[in-house]
């Protein structure tokens, strides 16, 4: 469960605005980013917006937090080698949203409904309305684009209902079976799956709603959930957010910057022909984990330090050190025990323990109420992202499953595995190269 910070970077552009960067003409300037952009931000606050802000796990310690005043300027690009949402620093707030096909739909109402929902993308992360025709229902008017993203995937149902099944990639294979599962099937897979980020709150509500009238009879919703993170600029300097358990989450992922990060999370071209429309794309494995915060909150620090096997207060591994340096995995203590204990999450999920597998994490926290007996409704909407769930999350996991110290406080209440095709390029709508192929 935790997230590393990295260059604000995704779909192979750089996140930026449009009236900073001198393209798209002054018809590309909003008047909301108008708005947004004047007064006290200046144009120094408008560079500073791409940045994403404290606690995205794109940004680099030692930069400066975002302004305030600028965090409604940033934006994400829609179109691109990979899809954005991805690579993408992390955002104030999310909603995951799955839809099934409605009875009768095929593979030409999913072609229309992804043309729809492609074109809406583009506007609402350029900051501009959802609906082409001036129907958008101005939830979000008085704020820019707000690092908005739309990712797009299609579940292992969706084949079948469009009469793809051949062009079902084996990476879409049902997920096995964990004894940490308690999984509600109303809240897990779908033919449909979008992921909705943003940083402010109304501008998420604004795509999310505007995504499920694009819908219209073509599909329907099979679950929601929303998310949040650490709002940019709330915290002195950029820095790993941390979970409802108050742990730093977001040490030891995978960076862009790695030699072999692209081959880890992206599918390559190249592949079969059958699956050529994945290129690009990646998996991402979806979980709903609640937290059981009363058994863990009475745990001792030290005590939680030794579930996780990091420091509380930093996130620097008990073999010692700083977040960023490496887990001594053979380091004792005085007593000759190990520092990091052998059933510690942290030990147990590494790269190192698991043959180089690894996956690029990006969750939201939630909060869905008390429920009956009092207990917060509250846990990690996990999302991870690998160019093979079977050689990423599915190793890992199985691992974790016999014997993670951190396992008697969670709970894995849904599930979901997509396959998220590669971005689109202008004159593209996602998926255009599975659905007319």
């Amino acid at each position: 469960m935790s997230k590393k910070k990295h260059s604000p970077k995704d779909n192979g552009t750089p996140a930026t605005h449009r009236e900073a960067s001198g393209t798209g003409g002054a018809s590309a300037v909003s008047r909301r980013r108008l708005i947004v952009g004047a007064g006290a931000a200046g144009a120094a606050g408008l560079a500073l917006g791409a940045a994403g802000g404290a606690g995205g796990y794109a940004a680099t310690r030692g930069e400066a937090p975002t302004p305030l005043t600028s965090v409604g300027s940033a934006e994400a690009m829609f179109h691109g080698k990979h899809q954005a949402g991805i690579t993408t620093p992390l955002q104030a707030r999310g909603h995951l949203v799955a839809f099934d096909l409605a009875p009768g739909a095929g593979r030409g109402e999913a072609a229309a409904l992804m043309r729809r929902w492609s074109a809406a993308a583009e506007r609402l992360m350029s900051g501009e309305p959802s609906d082409s025709r001036g129907h958008d229902t101005g939830v979000a008017l008085d704020a820019g684009p707000s690092s908005l993203t739309i990712t797009f995937g299609f579940g292992r149902t969706f084949f079948g209902r469009t009469g793809l099944t051949s062009s079902r990639p084996p990476a879409l294979d049902p997920l096995p079976a964990f004894s940490s599962d308690h999984l509600d099937a109303k809240r897990s897979e779908g033919d449909l799956w979008v992921q909705i980020g943003a940083d402010d709150a109304l501008v998420a509500f604004h795509a999310l709603r505007a995504l499920q009238k694009e819908a219209g009879s073509t599909a329907r919703v099979r679950w929601q959930m929303n998310g949040f993170n650490r709002t940019p600029g709330a915290t002195a300097r950029p820095m790993t957010a941390r979970n409802l358990m108050g742990q730093v989450d977001g040490t030891n992922n995978p960076e862009p910057a790695e030699s072999d990060f692209e081959e880890r999370i992206f599918v390559p071209s190249g592949g079969s022909s059958a699956y050529a429309w994945m290129a690009g794309g990646s998996y991402a494995v979806v979980r709903r984990i609640r937290m059981l915060l009363d058994d863990w909150e009475e745990l001792t620090v030290k005590r939680q330090e030794q579930v996780i096997g990091r420091r509380k207060a930093d996130g620097a591994p008990l073999s010692g050190g700083s977040e960023d340096s490496a887990m001594d995995l053979d380091k004792t203590g005085p007593d000759g025990k190990l520092l990091i204990p052998g059933n510690a999450h942290a030990r147990i999920s590494s790269p190192e323990a698991n043959g180089g597998a690894a996956m690029l994490r990006r969750p939201f926290s939630y909060h869905d109420g008390i429920s009956d007996d009092g207990t917060p409704d509250a846990g990690l909407l996990f999302i991870c992202w690998q160019a093979d769930p079977f050689k990423g999350f599915i190793p890992v996991q199985r691992k974790l499953d016999r014997g993670d110290a951190l396992s008697p406080f969670i709970r894995h209440e849904a599930s979901g595995l997509f396959a998220v095709p590669g971005g689109a390029a202008p004159g593209e709508y996602v998926g255009q190269r599975l659905l007319e192929a």
